[in-house]
């Protein structure tokens, strides 16, 4: 190994040591709480050595997100790979179960990728052009999923032909999360106050989802 090869391997040491330190303390206090000078401590490097390899706290929050989308799509896809479904509403119903699981498995993942999708933190800024450009990949290979089980629908008789693919595939993306969410976030009052356990809210909410795409006679 040449000297600068030594030298781009010890960038990207450090640079997966301050993501990891990262990590245990975003996931450990929060984003909000969490500064700079406690990723420069956890990773045991200076603070001007952090921001050598991340601008910002934005930045290396979004290098997370990116991080949780990876582990997101590799389950999805090896899931519905590991053996086909019989069919488009079962390989939808598998998206959403695969979805679910890994809320509950990586809750903190899946909380930075739903701050993202609400606009919850300000990614604009700072945010080097090929995390951005890996993330929309990363989501529309995510969607794609998707747009893929709905067309085997429609060809297949399942799913009300006319639909619109794409618009369909983003709504039910964003009222499968958002079922998800409300379920983890409102679990003392959905359980205390109408005393319905949170798991069957996301499979009431998912049947009214697959209710609304279904052709009437598979209904």
């Amino acid at each position: 190994m040449g000297s600068s090869e030594r030298k781009e391997k010890e960038k990207e040491i450090r640079r997966k040591d301050i993501l990891d330190a990262a990590e245990r303390i975003f996931f450990t206090k929060g984003y909000r709480s969490a500064t700079m000078d406690d990723v420069a401590k956890e990773a045991e490097y200076s603070k001007r050595t952090v921001y050598v390899y991340f601008g910002s706290k934005e930045q290396i929050y979004f290098e997370i997100m990116i991080r949780g989308y990876r582990l997101l799509l590799e389950m999805l896809e090896s899931g519905l790979q590991k053996e086909k479904a019989s069919d488009a509403i079962e390989e939808i119903r598998r998206i959403a179960s695969i979805l679910y699981r890994f809320s509950n498995q990586h809750p903190d993942y899946f909380d930075a990728i739903m701050e993202y999708e609400n606009n919850a933190i300000d990614f604009q800024k700072g945010i080097p052009d090929h995390s951005k450009e890996e993330c929309y990949a990363l989501g529309e290979r995510l969607l794609g999923c998707l747009m893929d089980a709905l067309k085997r629908g429609v060809r297949e008789g399942s799913v009300r032909g006319g639909l619109n693919v794409e618009k369909s595939a983003l709504a039910l993306w964003a009222c499968t999360v958002g079922v998800f969410r409300t379920a983890k976030k409102k679990k003392y009052y959905i359980e205390n106050y109408h005393g319905i356990n949170p798991e069957d809210l996301v499979s009431e909410g998912f049947s009214m989802m697959i209710r609304s795409i279904r052709t009437e006679t598979e209904e």
